[in-house]
């Protein structure tokens, strides 16, 4: 090292006298990355999926379970009165019952053709019963076609299979399955018996379950006649206060034979339902932590050892004309030697680490190189300020000191 510049080949030299300790570290600088790219990947994508809108307005609907003490004789007469007398308040844009609702669908498997074949586009979806008041009691924006009219609406007892012949899908669902968007009288099947035409196309449904593409949805024109439903309410914008207080008294006085509960607006529902999401980008968050951790006291741990091991050999460089600086770059250049290994190390088993992931775990995207060598550069910075300390010391270090035991 002279005139401030670091020489590449004793550094090199020095390393391959010590070979144990940067071996180990730049083994775990490589496992570091890998962990933490591959973590950090997935908590953007459940950040991601958390944000994702739902195509519906949000701000002004709330949700609710109605469950009759009771199974009335005449329940699908109690329902639309049920849902007369919502759309009836002050405030209420409009109403519709449903098991189902974007962030709480249930689950089927459709496809484009009777009798499919593993080559035949097939998918996913997710289900949400509709009837004529869906489009404006969700808030949905309608791209293409139509929405239901009256008398295509089921009533449909929740234990009979009854399947519509016309639907609504979601722009992404038409596009998988027909490669446009523009799906207008295409028809799938959910089995052989059972063909739907699709009548119209909305821009999108969001869904909070990963299992499917989440926004792969489907309306059906469907009243499900069961004992406990969901009213999806929407008010005019800020009306929603004033008739969730008021809701519950009107269903009281068309019958008592009932429990109202789970009344909640639906940025109530939104946060519900990405409780797993969070908990599980938080536990990833958690490890990322450790693991930069683990690393950066690994990377002080060897170099605070190098220093103690090379003291003499400092002092005696000190004799010579060294300067302090020179000895604090050299070891801020070991480090980065080791650390820049076992980064290129990390970013080849970073994608590769990736790219299994990709077989094991559904909706997950390609990790892209850019991002996984921008997660090296973190920790290889983290790497450099960890070796500060050592780094300093061993700058402090006076021949006086160093030969004191000779």
């Amino acid at each position: 090292m002279s005139n401030g510049i670091v020489n590449l080949p004793p550094l090199l030299r020095t390393l391959r006298r010590n070979r144990t300790g940067p071996i180990l570290i730049g083994i775990q600088i490589a496992l570091t990355l890998v962990i933490v790219c591959n973590c950090m990947f997935i908590i953007q994508q459940y950040l991601r999926h958390m944000n994702s809108p739902t195509g519906i307005d949000e701000a002004n609907i709330f949700t609710l379970t109605n469950a009759w003490l009771v199974t009335p004789n005449d329940l699908e007469a109690r329902i639309k009165g049920d849902l007369a007398a919502i759309r009836a308040m002050p405030g209420v844009l409009d109403a519709v019952a449903t098991l189902s609702y974007p962030l709480a669908g249930y689950e089927a498997s459709i496809s484009i053709s009777p009798a499919p074949g593993p080559r035949q586009p097939h998918a996913g979806v997710h289900l949400y019963d509709v009837d004529e008041h869906g489009l404006a009691a969700y808030g949905l924006k309608l791209v293409a076609g139509r929405w239901f009219t009256s008398t295509e609406v089921l009533s449909v007892p929740f234990d009979e299979r009854r399947f519509p012949a016309e639907t609504v899908v979601t722009a992404a669902l038409a596009t998988r399955l027909f490669r446009t968007a523009n799906a207008l009288g295409q028809v799938f099947y959910f089995d052989p018996d059972h063909p739907c035409r699709i009548v119209g196309i909305v821009e999108r449904a969001h869904n909070a379950v990963v299992s499917y593409r989440d926004e792969d949805s489907i309306f059906l024109p469907v009243l499900p006649l069961n004992n406990a439903l969901n009213y999806i309410v929407r008010s005019w914008p800020g009306q929603q206060a004033s008739v969730l207080q008021s809701v519950g008294r009107t269903l009281y006085s068309l019958s008592r034979q009932r429990v109202i509960q789970n009344m909640r607006p639906y940025s109530t529902t939104r946060h519900r339902a990405y409780t797993e999401d969070r908990a599980n980008a938080v536990m990833l968050g958690v490890v990322c932590v450790l693991m930069l951790s683990v690393t950066a006291f690994g990377v002080i741990g060897l170099t605070a050892y190098w220093v103690t091991q090379r003291r003499q050999h400092i002092g005696m460089r000190r004799a010579l004309g060294a300067r302090r600086v020179d000895i604090f770059k050299q070891f801020q250049a070991e480090n980065l030697l080791i650390a820049s290994a076992g980064s290129l190390a990390g970013i080849v088993a970073g994608l590769a680490c990736n790219l299994w992931l990709l077989s094991k775990l559904d909706g997950l995207q390609r990790m892209s190189p850019a991002y996984i060598f921008m997660v090296a550069i973190i920790v290889i910075v983290l790497c450099q300020f960890a070796v500060l300390g050592p780094s300093f010391r061993a700058a402090a270090i006076s021949p006086a000191q160093a030969i004191r035991n000779l």
